[in-house]
């Protein structure tokens, strides 16, 4: 279908699956499909569009909205009875309390003239959320087809396999079908895609390509990305619409938006600021942690011990051990020049990024930098584990019993800064 392929980009394969297993829409299709990945693969949108343009009677829910059975099993009801009402019958609100009550109700409403030749499908998006629900659920919709003895199909949408939903009892085995994540090359072609009419495809292609090469390393989400592509872009055509440079100048293009990507780096995923604040953030040349965010309060949600455990991560990550005696020890002996470190090894250290260090060495800096006595007490082992789950250190190794736990800071000298308290040394930082 050429309408569909130019509406779904990079996901062929996929909507070719799914078309095969709809077939016609009175032919009964397979009982329940079960379609996972990753946020932002696109899971959504291509089955919302396949069914929208082939014009399938649906009904989605999202079941995070639904967070009782009671009421995904009425909405699902009310939406398959708002579908029926098309024959210019009164639709009325429906009550369903049990899933044998649903059943019934179900078959009831798919006996119309507008549902009955065809097929129905019903659309769980977050389906994961059905775990926590009724035990008789999840099988139920699985079974939905053989239960009811009506056409009808259950689509399930996760970002989890499917081997974290099958019960223990043994149920019904849905097709299942994967969406891998987004290729640079498929994030390049769906971004560009959306160039405003006013510039040239190839322009706005050369910018996406800039975006990417700085955050795709961090962050492949479509929806972050299409964001931040969104509110960069005025900034990207500054000097072409002030006429200083043309839509070839790409070197001149990208000394100008390099210092606001760097900016928009700090709050990829956070959204701590609005779309009008940050167009005031570029165009005012501020500093975006003056505004009401996240991050500008990060050092007030940490707890006490958080804060020096965090310091000595970063610490551990950019000065090699072998500066440890001489930074973090009184009496560490006379020090020969050949020691020092030179100019050049300073400044490496944070160009080549944060470099993992062992769990006794974080410690030993911990001791040294606190001014009271801390006891290895499991508060400072959950607090550290509790700065990975927050992903500002990162565990690169396992415990074993050759060599410990190995970590990494993630976080950057201001966030250190902003989260350091006044009874530090200069030095330290």
């Amino acid at each position: 279908m050429p309408h569909l392929e130019n509406v779904v980009l990079c996901r062929e394969s996929q909507v070719s699956i799914l078309q095969s297993l709809f077939g016609e829409r009175h032919h009964f299709s397979f009982p329940s499909i079960f379609i996972y990945g990753h946020t932002a693969s696109g899971k959504t949108y291509v089955t919302q569009t396949l069914l929208k343009t082939l014009e399938l009677p649906h009904v989605y829910m999202n079941c995070v909205e639904c967070f009782t059975s009671r009421l995904l099993l009425e909405q699902i009801l009310n939406k398959l009875n708002h579908l029926r009402s098309s024959e210019g019958r009164c639709s009325t609100h429906i009550t369903c309390e049990t899933f044998n009550d649903f059943v019934r109700l179900f078959k009831q409403i798919t006996k119309a003239e507008s549902l009955k030749d065809q097929t129905v499908y019903i659309v769980l998006d977050k389906a994961e959320y059905l775990r926590d629900m009724e035990a008789n659920l999840l099988p139920g919709f699985l079974r939905l087809q053989e239960l009811t003895d009506r056409n009808v199909t259950v689509l399930f949408l996760s970002e989890i396999v499917w081997e974290k939903f099958r019960p223990n009892t043994g149920c019904f085995e849905p097709f299942v079908l994967y969406f891998p994540d987004y290729s640079i090359g498929n994030l390049q072609k769906i971004l560009s895609h959306d160039h405003p009419p006013e510039y040239s495809a190839d322009f706005y292609a050369a910018y996406i390509n800039i975006l990417l090469g700085v955050f795709y390393t961090v962050c492949r989400d479509l929806k972050e990305l299409r964001h931040l592509a969104v509110l960069n872009f005025p900034k990207y055509c500054e000097p072409v619409v002030k006429g200083e440079a043309n839509e070839r100048d790409t070197r001149k293009l990208w000394r100008n938006i390099e210092p606001h990507l760097k900016r928009a780096m700090q709050t990829v995923y956070l959204r701590e600021i609005s779309s009008s604040q940050w167009e005031k953030v570029q165009k005012d040349d501020t500093d975006p942690t003056q505004l009401k965010g996240l991050s500008a309060y990060t050092h007030v949600e940490l707890p006490y011990y958080s804060k020096f455990i965090l310091i000595a991560a970063y610490l551990a990550s950019y000065n090699p051990a072998r500066t440890d005696k001489r930074f973090f020890l009184k009496h560490h002996g006379k020090i020969k020049k050949t020691n020092f470190l030179k100019k050049h090894e300073k400044t490496s250290n944070h160009l080549l990024g944060p470099k993992p260090f062992p769990l006794d060495r974080l410690l030993a800096i911990l001791y040294s930098i606190v001014d009271s006595r801390v006891a290895p007490t499991a508060n400072i082992f959950s607090q550290i584990a509790s700065l990975v789950t927050l992903q500002l250190l990162t565990l690169v190794g396992h415990d074993d019993q050759l060599d410990g736990p190995k970590y990494k800071c993630t976080v950057s000298l201001d966030f250190i800064r902003a989260i350091a308290s006044d009874n530090f040394n200069k030095h330290l930082l």
